[in-house]
């Protein structure tokens, strides 16, 4: 538990350094080279998530296997043959996605996005750009996926928070000492991204066991290909359910109102630098734990977790919906940003909360080993509610399709949950549900929403400030005391804190 606790403790040092890193430095990108530059940034993320199917389940199952492999004897060289067999296959997809993306840098320039301002020349550059940017950093996250199953979770979250400060920090340099344009930005993306993908690389290999000369072997392709299938699946659909507000968003509205859309995309997603730390931590040990056989750990372990991530999430969750056009404003120091972003950053993180919630169950499906429930909810969900976005966006814009990704996500939490647990632990459905979930739910929510009815009158920056810091801490403190696994661990701590004073007074 010391090892489980100490990675969450460097899961979320990494996560929050590079969501203070980005969320510092995006009012400057924007003050630099405009918001609809800005848009272009856009693209890029969504290009990023579009990819991510191209990653064939061969992260999680290095991460899966590695933990898996760890705790057996005698599986030093196949870990390494493993790593390598999938390493040499990341990096053919890595160079054929940089080929694919500047070949068809013209066609997004000239008929995909509606510049104003920018000449599709620079659309252009900046989409080749874009494209070996992409490229280099791609091989980083199944670097990622081993470090994360052979929890060596604080070394890696080293390298990510040096990653993150060259990464933001590095750009903001860029646009201000060398040109303010959305070229430069994109050379400084694809020269970050190469250097982050080349540490992590050497890291994971010292971090592997000694021994002979790694090689490609398709006997271990063939072990582990049920289960990234099984993950490709699950990514490729959860791709679509997650891009195509934003797929065809970037094709409906402007670049510049998608400029304004991708803005309240980043502050609304920056919650999973709060959910990632939790998944990264529990799925290798929920995963050992199967391969143990210890089922009721595995339960106590999926409780604590849920009711952490619940007490984690939620309490910021319903701040930030209630408070967005304050704490827009507050940010970007920008009332017309803030106007067109605040609707969508409520709708959005209260999504991305969802979304959160379904951390510890999708976790222990996958240590399961089974893709198949998630697989088929996703089936399900795009056949149901791609032609809803289409509808919603073409109705509602902007707005529309992000209310999507809360019946997207609203849909995990009450169907798949419930299918989860007729097969794994049976019995601990409705503890879920009403204990882990909706208890630090109710007691937050009070709080919040009492708080936003009181606070009408305009106010100054410093006191605005410290309203919604006293709003957060009020918060967070009564879900925790409403909720057994972190009302027990502040008991314990307190209790641990009065023996200390006790035993000094003796002394």
């Amino acid at each position: 538990m010391t090892l489980l606790r100490r990675n969450i403790v460097a899961n979320f040092a990494g996560s929050i350094w590079q969501a203070v890193m980005g969320l510092a430095f995006i009012p400057l990108y924007i003050d630099f080279m405009g918001v609809e530059s800005f848009g272009l940034v856009g693209i890029f993320a969504t290009l990023q998530g579009v990819l991510v199917v191209l990653d064939m389940g061969l992260s999680a199952t290095l991460t899966r296997e590695m933990a898996r492999l760890s705790v057996l004897p005698e599986s030093a060289q196949e870990m390494r043959n493993l790593l390598r067999s999938l390493e040499s296959i990341y990096w053919c997809v890595a160079i054929t996605i940089g080929v694919a993306v500047m070949s068809l840098s013209p066609f997004i320039a000239h008929d995909w996005v509606k510049a104003g301002h920018l000449s599709p020349d620079v659309v252009v550059n900046a989409t080749r750009t874009m494209g070996l940017a992409v490229a280099l950093q791609w091989p980083a996250s199944l670097y990622t996926g081993g470090l994360i199953g052979l929890q060596r979770q604080v070394l890696l979250n080293a390298v990510n928070i040096a990653a993150g400060t060259l990464r933001y920090g590095g750009a903001a340099l860029g646009l201000w000492l060398v040109s303010p344009s959305v070229q430069a930005f994109f050379s400084w993306q694809m020269i970050a991204g190469f250097t982050t993908t080349c540490a992590l690389a050497v890291f994971l290999w010292r971090a592997l066991p000694a021994g002979p000369r790694p090689v490609f072997q398709v006997h271990v392709i063939h072990r582990v290909w049920r289960f990234a299938v099984g993950m490709s699946a699950i990514t490729i659909l959860a791709t679509i359910l997650t891009q195509l507000d934003k797929i065809i968003l970037s094709r409906m509205l402007t670049l510049e109102a998608f400029g304004y859309y991708t803005l309240a995309g980043v502050v609304g997603m920056s919650l999973y630098r709060l959910i990632g730390p939790v998944f990264a931590a529990i799925y290798p040990r929920f995963t050992q734990l199967v391969a143990a056989g210890d089922e009721q750990e595995l339960g106590r372990l999926y409780h604590r977790s849920s009711q952490f991530m619940s007490v984690l999430i939620l309490p910021a969750t319903l701040v930030v919906a209630m408070f967005a056009r304050e704490l827009l404003l507050l940010w970007t120091r920008s009332s017309s940003v803030a106007a067109q972003s605040h609707l969508l950053l409520s709708i959005l993180i209260c999504g991305t909360a969802l979304n959160g919630l379904m951390t510890p169950p999708y976790a222990l499906q996958l240590a399961h080993g089974w893709t198949r429930l998630a697989l088929y909810t996703n089936l399900v969900a795009v056949v149901a509610l791609a032609p809803m976005i289409v509808f919603m966006v073409r109705r509602y814009g902007a707005p529309g399709g992000a209310c999507v990704w809360v019946i997207l996500n609203a849909g995990y939490v009450f169907i798949e949950v419930h299918f989860m647990h007729r097969r794994l632990l049976k019995s601990e459905k409705w503890r879920w549900y009403w204990q882990d979930v909706g208890v630090p739910l109710a007691a937050s929510a009070v709080v919040v929403g009492l708080a936003r009815l009181l606070v009408r009158e305009p106010m100054s920056d410093f006191m605005m400030v410290l309203t919604v810091a006293l709003i957060s801490v009020a918060a967070l403190s009564v879900a925790a005391l409403a909720t057994p696994t972190t009302r027990g661990w502040l008991r314990s701590q307190l209790s641990k804190s009065r023996r200390s004073n006790v035993r000094a007074d003796t002394a």
